[in-house]
């Protein structure tokens, strides 16, 4: 029960703090008795995201791809979405996305349905911070696609841009001497946020001063060389980055001097049970990097959720992860030829864990490398953006019982018309599905994934170059969008006005 209009208007705004801004439905026209009502399902008025500083090789070639599904409800015809840079050095707001100065493209979304891209190249480009407003706002997603043809990390890096918050987990990075691995922090607000780097390797806690208090001034974006923080060189490492004032977004750059290089995203929440959907059927060598922060180790079992059903790896049916110190399982080519998704579940008390998959796929001087954090469940709705044709594979997984779910098409960025197909998973299954391709396509697409029935869907992007300067493949998890808000039905009481 609501107890003040004040409570009200304040839990309202906090929740939009996290997931962007819903107005209050209207009251009820019945005339009940009570002052609030069920909470209704109403799409966000604005969304915020940030996206890192794509690369300082000269050799790279960005594109970003800005979509926002069609949302019923959504607000009118009013809004606009944008792209500010966000520049290493402190001072100023950041360049408007297109200016001459700032290094980035124009990506200017006309309607709700239809992709929007832009392209740029070199190592200037800065980092953006992104927001979307009004009818653009409810499940907006911007896509960093980046291809290198030389060096250090070559290949394709991808990431999905992601709201800034306090606390990210990032098992899987590396200080190891073929490795040059940055965190990237950008800050979207209008005053400076305080962080602290943990690094936590085989033996628990790095000792470093270096991470603490480092100061992100506003609007601006720092990248942190991880074999800076600590003295040691660890093959495998968890980081986290804990925001003491302020909020941040946060990602990881892994890159490899032999095997490529891709974004490490941060991992779902810590928690008992952990879902990594989407290895691809053609992985030679999959590392499976765990942390649990707690002070209880957690003893794990290990599932394969392929097409054929869900099965144990042999040799790795459980996983003793020691409270504080970072774990590697080596998996080796654990698909065997199949699309599957790891399942992790505890094998006695449920202790929270993090964790994300390193995967190689291709031979010798060929190989190239994506992460795969562990993801939330798709929920309402989540989309995949800059998908190609013939470049792109969808991957869903129904790890606990069977599952109905609608995947649909956008329109090209350049031309096309949107197409749906339905798909249903057998519980505890996989399948890299037939996704569908936009009718007429021209440019690239979004893909949307809406579960319709049953239970929980996980589902995973694997975008392929194979032409052009650039070889290499990168990986994003869908989890939900974020679109939707719950708001409550509140009923006018001039009674509490006299408490």
């Amino acid at each position: 029960m609501n107890r003040t209009t004040l409570s009200l208007i304040a839990g309202t705004a906090a929740l939009a703090a996290v997931t962007g801004f819903a107005v209050l439905g209207a009251p009820d026209a019945s005339g009940g008795g009570g002052t609030a009502g069920a909470a209704a399902r109403l799409p966000v008025e604005r969304t915020s995201l940030v996206c890192p500083a794509p690369s300082t090789s000269d050799l790279a070639e960005t594109t970003y791809t800005s979509f926002t599904p069609v949302t019923k409800g959504a607000a009118g015809s009013g809004g606009k979405a944008e792209l500010l840079a966000a520049p290493e050095e402190p001072g100023g707001e950041g360049a408007k996305a297109g200016g001459k100065d700032a290094g980035v493209p124009a990506v200017e979304p006309k309607a709700p349905g239809t992709p929007v891209t832009g392209d740029t190249s070199g190592a200037g480009v800065p980092a953006l911070v992104g927001t979307a407003e009004g009818r653009f706002a409810p499940g907006w997603t911007v896509q960093q696609t980046t291809e290198v043809a030389a060096g250090t990390g070559r290949g394709l890096q991808g990431i999905t841009c992601a709201e800034a918050d306090t606390d990210f987990w990032f098992p899987g990075a590396s200080t190891a001497s073929d490795r040059t691995d940055y965190v990237h922090l950008t800050n979207p607000d209008d005053s400076a946020a305080v962080v602290d780097i943990e690094l936590y390797g085989k033996d628990g806690a790095l000792k470093s001063t270096v991470g603490e208090g480092i100061t992100v001034q506003p609007h601006t974006s720092e990248p942190v060389l991880l074999s800076t923080l600590g003295d040691t060189r660890q093959n495998d490492l968890t980081v986290r980055v804990n925001v003491r004032s302020g909020r941040v977004g946060a990602a990881v750059q892994a890159l490899d001097d032999t095997l490529g290089g891709d974004w490490l995203a941060a991992s779902a929440d810590p928690a008992g049970t952990l879902v990594l959907p989407g290895i691809p059927k053609d992985a030679t060598a999959v590392r499976l990097v765990l942390f649990t922060p707690g002070d209880i180790d957690a003893d794990l079992r290990l599932r394969l959720a392929s097409r054929s059903g869900t099965i144990t790896p042999a040799g790795h049916e459980t996983v003793r992860v020691k409270a504080g110190m970072t774990t590697t399982i080596e998996l080796g080519d654990v698909t065997r030829g199949e699309a599957g998704s790891l399942v992790l579940t505890p094998a006695g008390q449920s202790v929270p864990v993090v964790a994300a998959l390193r995967v190689v796929r291709g031979k010798d001087a060929k190989q190239e490398t994506a992460f795969i954090p562990a993801a939330g469940p798709v929920g309402e709705r989540a989309t995949a953006v800059d998908n190609r044709a013939g470049g792109t594979t969808l991957s869903l997984t129904a790890p606990e019982g069977g599952a109905k779910v609608k995947v649909t098409a956008s329109a090209g960025s350049e031309g096309g018309t949107a197409v749906s197909k339905t798909f249903t998973l057998k519980g505890g299954t996989t399948q890299d599905v037939e996704a569908p391709v936009p009718d007429g396509l021209r440019g690239t697409y979004a893909l949307t994934v809406e579960p319709l029935s049953g239970g929980p869907v996980y589902a995973a992007r694997t975008l392929t170059v194979t032409e052009g300067r650039a070889s290499g493949f990168t990986i994003q998890t869908l989890p939900d969008d974020r679109g939707m808000v719950a708001v409550p039905v509140a009923e006018e009481d001039l009674a509490v006005l006299q408490e």
